[in-house]
């Protein structure tokens, strides 16, 4: 039996980009990956495109939301086995200390409301940020249990964000 692995995704506003994510690992992984997200200045809003996608992917409405950092860095909390920065401003900021030692990643995505010129553009950003979020997440499901719990996994993280990235 495959093990689960909680996956924490941050990103400033938890608004868009670490959501998306967390709808889609916890759905694509059909079990093996939890997705959870949360940003160090949250919005306390889900971006409606967002809200939208996971909605489409059968992702529990109920459980999506704008939420900080601070609630998985305190006593209670999951423990994370995977925590993996979205956005610049996040992965430059001072994190919480994480207990547990999770593997640690930094995959870049522009922001998909900063083009927020029309409608078609926007979506289309978003549409851009979903299928990068997909590639990577699907080559870090293709990795074997072994594989993900094996010390080097935060070398794995990286490179896969690398070889997409290029």
């Amino acid at each position: 039996m495959e093990k689960t692995y909680n996956i924490l995704f941050l990103c400033t506003g938890n608004s868009a980009r670490s959501i998306l994510a967390e709808a889609l690992a916890t759905t694509l992984s059909r079990g093996r990956l939890i997705g959870y997200s949360a940003g160090s200045n949250p919005t306390g809003a889900v971006h409606p495109i967002v809200s939208e996608m996971a909605k489409d992917m059968g992702y529990p409405m109920e459980i999506l939301r704008s939420k900080s950092w601070d609630e998985y860095a305190g006593e209670g909390a999951p423990k994370m086995d995977f925590i993996i920065t979205l956005c610049d401003a996040a992965a430059g900021e001072v994190c919480p200390i994480w207990g547990g030692h999770p593997a640690t990643a930094h995959w870049g995505f522009p922001d998909p409301t900063a083009s927020n010129t029309d409608p078609e553009t926007m979506l289309h950003s978003f549409k851009q940020l979903e299928m990068g979020l997909r590639n990577r997440l699907e080559l870090m499901l293709d990795l074997s249990d072994e594989a993900l719990r094996h010390m080097d996994i935060q070398t794995q993280l990286h490179q896969i964000h690398q070889d997409l990235k290029e």
